[in-house]
């Protein structure tokens, strides 16, 4: 018995920190951007009436500076404060889906594009490439 409460207590630590840890990743990912999960027409509506301009960053799955911004930017809490506060953010795929007609539409040439647009669908500023999480504060706040 006393071999049992020694197996059972180690497995209840151990899954206790097992829960921690995945509590500690969660809120950490929840500290950098969040992407909009409905449609591009839905993100137009939304920023719209929230009175916003859509962040887009169009990229591609196999574009190295793209996942550099995703692992490294878009994951960063002060990225996250500023633009979550700022922007409705809109993360697309210009070769699948509806990045394409709009990586069409926005005459995007290389990845990553990262757009800002007003609720009209217009650019108010465009660049591209990779943006360390200081520089793209700097595009954040440049943006009005």
């Amino acid at each position: 018995m006393n071999k049992f409460k020694k197996i059972a207590t180690g497995l209840l630590i151990f899954i206790f920190a097992v829960s921690l840890k995945v509590n500690a990743a969660e809120k950490e990912e929840a500290k950098g951007i969040s992407f909009h999960q409905g449609t591009w027409n839905e993100a137009l509506v939304l920023a719209k009436k929230e009175n916003k301009l859509i962040f887009l960053d169009i990229s591609a799955s196999w574009c190295p500076p793209c996942k550099m911004l995703k692992a490294n930017t878009f994951p960063n809490a002060e990225v996250g404060s500023l633009y979550n506060s700022r922007f409705i953010n809109v993360a697309l795929d210009g070769e699948k889906g509806e990045g394409i007609s709009l990586a069409r539409n926005y005459q995007v040439t290389a990845y990553p594009t990262l757009l800002f647009i007003n609720g009209d669908g217009k650019v108010v500023k465009k660049t591209m490439g990779y943006h360390n999480p200081k520089k793209f504060l700097e595009l954040g706040q440049s943006v009005k």
